[in-house]
């Protein structure tokens, strides 16, 4: 949609949509996805599936990857060319809220990496979708969008706090300190940690009610051009969108194994297990803080300032976790924070990025291969780099091997500094020398005497 059209729309309802749609986002994946390690290799006897280190990575990891891995094919091919985007969201919600559903009543691997595949492969074009939507209705993306992103964040923390306070302890009591309230475990905790994968369910089935009626019409662009999937592989064959494609899939394959191995470690350290969510929701409030002012820091410092500053923060985060042992329970707590900088100054930065750098009529085909580098191809690298450092960091024999979390860290985190070298060396913002081209041209347009 055109800036114009953007414009006559009512501003406040607009974004009152667009928020809501961010909102109920990741507000779908918060509700399951941090527990989901925890209760995937939790014993049978508390209620957990008792899945090994390796099946939990592929469960999660591979059926993640391979969602991904269609979701240009699905999604950007169809919302660039063929139907309203807010519509093939709405069928993609809703089929895969009920596949979800489903799954949390399921106790094999194989019927669990199965469904949790079909569930990747409906849910995860819709994050690309939901970006490029957004994006395509706000006249100022790189002020406004920040504003309409953070509400996903909010949607994270909402249900991260709410579903463990009300379904994972009893006797609740709020406390000044993280993770800022206390209980008593209810009995079985695993097996109420895994209600939140059909809670999860019937959430995705709302929003794609949602989306289907109430978010604004996005029809696609009717071109006559070559397939949308293949002009967008253009746009990342060279310069800079290839160097921050490069650097994504190394950022994004250190950005997963978080998922993968904190919930674990926070536990491994001491912390009670109902405490993880609110614990991990540490970083979902510093996101807020940080996307509150990432317009500011992109119109001040540029993209490449900006997306050096996220990468960074990530190799920083997994240094000081190599460093427990040292800095203790309440110092990894409070480093959670650092996820706030890591996903806004990166991730959120170059969603916009990519549609600044993006043709209007294949956007969606693009937010979505890059979506597939995010969450597809970084994830599948991850979930072997986790199998991978397992291995290499176990010590103990037998029944009492356990992960040494801080070699584990400390590789990870060094496996981050690799990708900030690599957009400290090559990456130029592209972004702003057409800005600045832009503005000559409008310079050299004036009329005389009026510059």
């Amino acid at each position: 949609m055109s800036n114009d059209a953007a414009a006559s729309t009512p501003p406040r309802f607009l974004l009152a949509r667009l928020r809501a749609m961010m909102f109920l986002e990741y507000a779908v994946r918060g509700l399951w996805f941090p527990l989901a390690a925890k209760f995937l290799t939790a014993p049978v006897d508390d209620g957990g599936l008792g899945f090994s280190r390796e099946q939990m990575s592929y469960t999660l990891g591979v059926a993640l990857a391979i969602g991904a891995v269609t979701s240009p094919f699905v999604a950007g091919q169809v919302a660039d060319r063929w139907f309203a985007t807010q519509r093939f969201m709405g069928v993609l919600l809703i089929l895969g809220g009920i596949t979800k559903f489903v799954t949390g009543f399921q106790t094999s691997f194989e019927v669990w990496l199965v469904l949790s595949i079909v569930y990747a492969v409906l849910f995860m074009p819709t994050l690309g979708l939901s970006n490029s939507l957004a994006l395509s209705h706000l006249p100022d993306p790189k002020r406004q969008f920040p504003g309409v992103r953070v509400w996903g964040t909010i949607g994270w923390i909402v249900v991260s706090w709410l579903f463990p306070m009300f379904w994972l302890k009893s006797n609740v009591s709020f406390q000044w300190l993280p993770p800022f309230f206390a209980g008593d475990d209810v009995p079985r905790l695993a097996g109420r940690m895994l209600d939140s994968v059909k809670a999860a369910g019937a959430l995705a089935v709302v929003y794609g009610l949602f989306s289907w009626f109430l978010l604004p019409h996005t029809p696609p662009k009717r071109s006559t051009k070559e397939l949308a999937l293949g002009r967008a592989f253009k746009v990342f064959s060279g310069g800079s969108m290839a160097v921050l494609a490069a650097t994504t899939l190394i950022v994004s394959s250190v950005h997963f194994i978080y998922f993968l191995q904190t919930p674990k470690f926070l536990g491994a350290i001491g912390l009670d297990g109902a405490y993880i969510m609110p614990t991990m929701s540490i970083g979902q409030f510093a996101e807020i803080a940080a996307m509150a002012g990432l317009g500011f820091l992109l119109k001040s410092q540029g993209f490449r300032r900006v997306l050096l500053i996220g990468a960074m923060c990530y190799a920083i985060r997994y240094l000081i976790f190599g460093f427990h042992e040292q800095l203790g329970l309440q110092a990894i707590i409070v480093s959670q924070a650092l996820h706030g900088p890591c996903f806004a100054c990166f991730y959120a930065a170059a969603f916009i990025y990519i549609d600044r750098m993006s043709p209007d009529d294949v956007r969606h085909s693009v937010q979505t291969l890059f979506a597939l580098i995010c969450f597809g191809i970084g994830p599948l690298a991850s979930t072997q780099l986790n199998i991978v450092l397992g291995s290499l960091c176990e010590v103990g024999t037998g029944a009492d091997v356990v992960l040494d979390y801080s070699k584990f860290w400390l590789i990870t985190g060094a496996i981050g500094l690799i990708g900030v070298a690599l957009m400290a060396a090559l990456f130029r913002d592209e972004a702003a020398a057409d800005d600045e081209a832009l503005e000559a041209a409008a310079h050299l347009d004036q009329p005389e005497g009026e510059a």
